[in-house]
Parts: C-alpha cells; structure tokens; sequence
C-alpha cells in the first residue's frame, strides 16, 4: 500500500516540477536584465542579432539561459526569471517576455 502511495506521490512531483519548468511558449529562462524594447540602451544589442521591435513595444530579456528544473541542484536563478515568446536569438535577447515567481 505504502509503496503505491510512494509511486503516485513521485509521479505527481515530476508531473508538477515538469509543469513549473515549462512556459507556454518554451523553457523558463533567467535572464540577467529584463528592459522594454523602446530602451534606447539596447538598441544596438537587438539590431546586432538582427531581432526587429519596430512598432511594438516588448520586454526583451538580455544574456537569458532556460532553466530546466526548478528547484534542482544547480539550476537557480538568481537574476529574473521570465517567459519569453521568442528564444530565437542564442541567449543574447529574448523577446516578448513576461517576468513570473518561481518560488511559488
């Protein structure tokens, strides 16, 4: 009976831990800065990686990596961890992202 309980509980921490990880639109990431798209700073960093922002305004994730698991060893986040739309640009910018609390 125990080792039921044991089975079910496990399965239901990957089920929750796969769910806290996970965006809809991709992997959690942390990213060092989070800035809008109209932050003249960043210009040159958005037009460097050929990510184009004219005409609308959205956050933009600067030097992001996904996080796999949280809670995991090794896999925090000590800057912000957002949601992004567009992870297209090898970590150097993230696009369209939402900052969310993963110590929920």
């Amino acid at each position: 009976m125990f080792s039921k309980i044991a089975i079910v509980l496990s399965a239901l921490a990957l089920v929750v831990s796969a769910q806290t990880s996970q965006c809809n639109t991709g992997p959690v990431q942390c990213c060092n800065s989070v800035k809008s798209s109209d932050d003249k700073s960043i210009a040159g960093v958005l037009a460097a990686v050929g990510a184009v922002v004219q005409g609308v305004v959205v956050q933009v994730g600067l030097d992001c990596s996904p996080i796999s698991v949280i809670g995991a060893g090794g896999d925090s986040c000590t800057a912000q961890p957002v949601c992004c739309t567009n992870n297209n640009f090898n970590g150097v910018v993230a696009l369209g992202c939402t900052p969310i609390n993963i110590n929920a």
